[in-house]
C-alpha cells in the first residue's frame, strides 16, 4: 500500500498587508461604559481572591501583570516560576510540552493541562500528551490547582491541573511585534468590538512567528483565535471560540554527542528532520443563571490535530561519523514518517447549587463529562529523494470513549471553617484496530475497559485574617494509554496509575506581603514505567513510588517601587519503593532509586521594579541536579539503542526584562535571557539537548 502526501502544506493565514488592511478596515467599536463582560468558560480557580480561598489545596495564578513583567516566549516559560513545577526543555520555543509537577517526571503525562477548561493534550486516553503546547500570545492568565479540588477535573490529575485562560476581546485594535536572537520575528494583531448595550462581544488574536532557532532549530508558526459571545436572554450567555494553529519546526528527538556539547557546538544535530503540526478547535460555552442559588454551565468542545514527524534514519552499523573532529549522526537516505492524526469531541456540564441542607450553608457542584477520542497512527517508509511520500508500514486506529461523574459539597460550618467532600467516577473503554494486513497478527482489533472511583475531602480554616489553613486527602489516577494498554494487539492487563495524595498548607498575607506554604505526599501503587530502563519501550506496572516535599512562595512589596517574589520547591523523596525485577528475575530498579527528571530543588527569585511608565524585573531560576533514567546512571553514556542517560548537573539562569509606556497607546519592551551565558544540559534523549545560550528580544505594542 502506498501513502502519498503533498510536500506543500495546506493554505494558512499570513500577516500580509492584505490581512492588516482587513483588520484596519474593521469599524472601531463603541466604548461600553459598563462593567467588563466575562464570556462563559470553565475556570479552575476563579476570578477573585475569594474564589481561591474556597479551594482546599495549593493555588497559584500567573496574572496578566506577571506575563507583562516576565515577557515569556512560551507557556512553559510562563510556568517556570510556579512552585512545584519543573520544565524539561527540548527547544526554546516549547513546541513539545514537558511539564512536571510535585516530583512527577517532566517526561510523563500525569498532570491535566486545559485551555479555558478544555483538554489541551491531543489524546488523554489514546495517545501522547506532549505534541501540542498553546501559544502564550493569546493568554491573559494561567491557573494552577493542586490538592483535593482537582477531583472536579480529569483524568490524569495526579500532579494537579493547569488551565490557560485566553484573552477576553477588548474594544479596539492593537498591533505588536518582537524581534531578537536567531533571526526571531513575531507579529501579533488583536482586535475586538462590543455592542453598545454590552450584550455582545467579539474579537481575534492572530500571531505569526518565525525563527532560525537556537542551534538552527528553526520554526514557522501561525496561531489564530477568534472568540465572541452574546446574551441570549436576561440570564443566559453563549460563547464561541475558534482556533487554528500551524507550525513547521526543524526539531528532532536527536541531540548532540558529548564531545560536540563540550566543544560548544551550535549546529543542528538533525538538520533534515521536521516536526509538522496543525490543530483546529471549536468550543461552545453556555451559561445559565437559573436563580440566585443555581447556575448551569455547559461546554461542548471539538478539536482535530495532525502531527507529522519526518525523521531520517542512520547508517546501519555506523550510526556516527566525525566531521571537523566532532561526532555527528551519520544519516542514511531512508526517511520514516511517524504521523498521527487526532480527533476529539466532548461535553462537560456543571450544575452549581447553594442550599441550606443539614442546617448549614452549602455550595454544591455536580458534573458530567462525555468524551470520544481517536488517533490514527501511521508510519511511512520514504527516501531522501522523496521525503514526504512512500509505502505504508503501520496503520493503526486507537479510540476511546469515556464518561465521568463528579459531585462535591462545600459545608460552610462557620464563617471560618469549611469542609468539602467529593467523589469522581471515571469509566472508559479503549480499542485498537489494525488496518494494515500483517500475517503474524492474530486479530484485527482488541479492547479493554476500566472504571475508577476517586473519593476525596478537603478542609479550609481561616485561622486569622492573615492566615488560612488548608488540607486534603484524595485518590487520583492516570489511565494507561492505548499504546501501552493494547500494545501488540493484546490486552497488556495494565492497571491505571493510581495514587493517594495528601497535602496540608497555609496561605495569606497582610498589607505589603503574601505567602503560601504547602507540604505534600503522593503514594503510587502501580506507576507505569519502562520494563527496562535503557533499551526497551515495553511498559509495565512498576510497583510503588513515593513523592513528598514542600512548596513555599513569598512576596513583598518593598519601598521605592521595588518588589520581591521568591519560591522554593523541595522534594527530598521522589523514589521507587521496593526492588523491582524483570520477568527473568533480574533486579531492574533498586529500592530508593529516584524518579527521572525530578530535581530535588527548584527555586525562583524575581526582583521587580516599577516607577511611573517604567517597569522591569530580574528573574533568577535554579534547577537542581536530576537523573534521566530509572537506573540513576551518573556518567552521561550512550546505550546500544542510541539513547543517552546520565545525571544532569544543576544550573542557574538569570533573565532581565523591561517595559516602558511611552504614552497611553505605545509600549516598548525588551528582554535579555541567560544573562551569564550559562552552558548547561537541559535534557537527554537520543543525544544531548543544550540549554539556550544568551539571547535577547525587543518589541513594541501600539493600541489604536
Amino acid at each position: 500500500m502506498m501513502y502519498c502526501k503533498p510536500t506543500a502544506r495546506r493554505a494558512t493565514l499570513r500577516l500580509t498587508p492584505l490581512v492588516l488592511a482587513m483588520v484596519a478596515a474593521m469599524p472601531l467599536p463603541i466604548v461600553v461604559h459598563a462593567a467588563d463582560v466575562e464570556l462563559p468558560r470553565i475556570d479552575v480557580v476563579g476570578s477573585a481572591n475569594e474564589d481561591a480561598r474556597k479551594i482546599p489545596g495549593a493555588v497559584n495564578v500567573v496574572t496578566a501583570r506577571d506575563l507583562e513583567l516576565l515577557q515569556p516566549m512560551s507557556t512553559e516559560a510562563a510556568l517556570r516560576n510556579v512552585p512545584g513545577i519543573v520544565i524539561k526543555p527540548e527547544e526554546e520555543s516549547a513546541i513539545v510540552a514537558n511539564i512536571g509537577m510535585r516530583g512527577l517526571s517532566a517526561a510523563d503525562y500525569k498532570s491535566l493541562i486545559l485551555e479555558d477548561g478544555v483538554p489541551v493534550a491531543p489524546g488523554l486516553f489514546v495517545g501522547n500528551g506532549r505534541y501540542y503546547n498553546p501559544r502564550i500570545q493569546r493568554m491573559e492568565e494561567i491557573e494552577v490547582l493542586k490538592g483535593a479540588a482537582s477531583l472536579r477535573y480529569g483524568p490524569s490529575t495526579i500532579g494537579g491541573v493547569i488551565n490557560y485562560k485566553t484573552k477576553t476581546p477588548q474594544a479596539g485594535i492593537s498591533v505588536s511585534g518582537r524581534a531578537g536572537s536567531h533571526n526571531y520575528h513575531e507579529a501579533t494583531v488583536e482586535a475586538g468590538a462590543r455592542a453598545p448595550s454590552g450584550e455582545a462581544i467579539g474579537g481575534m488574536v492572530y500571531t505569526q512567528a518565525r525563527s532560525d532557532g537556537f542551534q538552527n532549530k528553526g520554526f514557522d508558526m501561525q496561531d489564530l483565535m477568534m472568540k465572541g459571545g452574546m446574551a441570549i436572554a436576561d440570564d443566559q450567555w453563549i460563547g464561541v471560540k475558534l482556533t487554528h494553529y500551524d507550525n513547521d519546526a526543524n526539531i528532532s528527538y536527536r541531540g548532540l554527542f558529548l564531545d560536540a556539547y563540550k566543544a560548544g557546538a551550535s549546529f543542528n544535530p538533525a538538520p533534515d528532520d521536521w516536526f509538522l503540526t496543525q490543530r483546529r478547535s471549536l468550543d461552545i460555552n453556555h451559561e445559565w443563571t437559573i436563580n440566585a442559588e443555581a447556575a448551569l454551565s455547559t461546554l461542548l468542545y471539538w478539536s482535530e490535530m495532525n502531527r507529522d514527524y519526518w525523521r531520517f534514519g542512520t547508517v546501519s552499523g555506523t550510526p556516527t561519523k566525525i566531521i571537523d573532529g566532532l561526532t555527528h549522526w551519520n544519516y542514511s537516505d531512508s526517511v520514516s514518517g511517524n504521523n498521527r492524526a487526532f480527533d476529539r469531541v466532548g461535553l462537560d456540564t456543571r450544575l452549581s447549587l447553594k442550599h441550606g441542607a443539614f442546617g448549614v450553608r452549602n455550595e454544591a457542584e455536580l458534573g458530567l463529562r462525555i468524551m470520544e477520542e481517536e488517533m490514527v497512527d501511521q508510519t511511512i517508509k520514504a527516501t531522501r529523494a522523496q521525503p514526504r511520500t512512500g509505502s505504508l508500514d503501520k496503520d493503526v486506529i486507537d479510540s476511546a470513549t469515556s464518561y465521568a461523574l463528579f459531585a462535591q459539597n462545600r459545608f460552610i460550618i462557620t464563617d471560618r471553617l469549611a469542609v468539602t467532600p467529593g467523589v469522581r467516577i471515571e469509566t472508559y473503554d479503549q480499542q485498537r484496530d489494525e488496518r494494515k494486513d500483517i500475517a503474524s497478527t492474530p486479530g484485527t482489533h482488541v479492547k479493554t475497559s476500566n472504571t475508577e472511583v476517586l473519593p476525596g475531602v478537603g478542609v479550609t480554616f481561616q485561622f486569622d485574617p492573615a492566615a488560612q489553613l488548608y488540607g486534603g486527602v484524595y485518590k487520583a489516577f492516570a489511565p494507561a494509554l492505548n499504546g501501552d494498554a493494547l500494545d501488540g494487539l493484546k490486552d497488556q492487563q495494565l492497571e491505571a496509575e493510581r495514587s493517594l495524595n495528601v497535602e496540608i498548607g497555609v496561605r495569606g498575607g497582610a498589607n505589603r506581603w503574601r505567602y503560601e506554604v504547602t507540604a505534600f505526599r503522593m503514594d503510587f501503587d502501580n506507576q507505569i514505567i519502562p520494563a527496562n530502563s535503557n533499551t526497551d519501550f515495553q511498559k509495565t506496572n512498576g510497583g510503588k513510588t513515593v513523592h513528598q516535599g514542600l512548596e513555599a512562595a513569598i512576596g513583598f512589596d518593598l519601598a521605592s517601587g521595588f518588589s520581591l517574589d521568591a519560591n522554593l520547591t523541595y522534594i527530598p523523596d521522589a523514589a521507587f519503593s521496593g526492588n523491582r525485577y524483570t520477568a527473568d528475575g533480574t533486579l531492574d530498579i533498586p529500592d530508593g532509586n529516584r524518579v527521572t527528571y525530578t530535581p530535588e530543588v527548584v527555586a525562583n527569585l524575581t526582583l521587580g521594579y516599577k516607577s511611573g511608565p517604567l517597569k522591569g524585573a530580574l528573574n533568577v531560576n535554579h534547577v537542581g541536579s536530576q537523573f534521566t533514567d530509572t537506573a540513576n546512571t551518573v556518567a552521561i553514556t550512550e546505550s546500544t539503542s542510541g539513547f543517552f542517560t546520565g545525571k544532569l548537573d544543576a544550573y542557574t539562569t538569570l533573565d532581565l526584562t523591561a517595559d516602558y509606556a511611552v504614552n497611553k497607546k505605545l509600549n516598548m519592551f525588551a528582554a535579555l535571557r541567560n544573562v551569564t551565558d550559562e552552558r548547561y544540559i537541559a535534557s537527554l534523549r537520543q543525544g544531548i539537548y543544550a540549554g539556550p545560550e544568551r539571547n535577547f528580544a525587543v518589541g513594541a505594542k501600539y493600541t489604536f
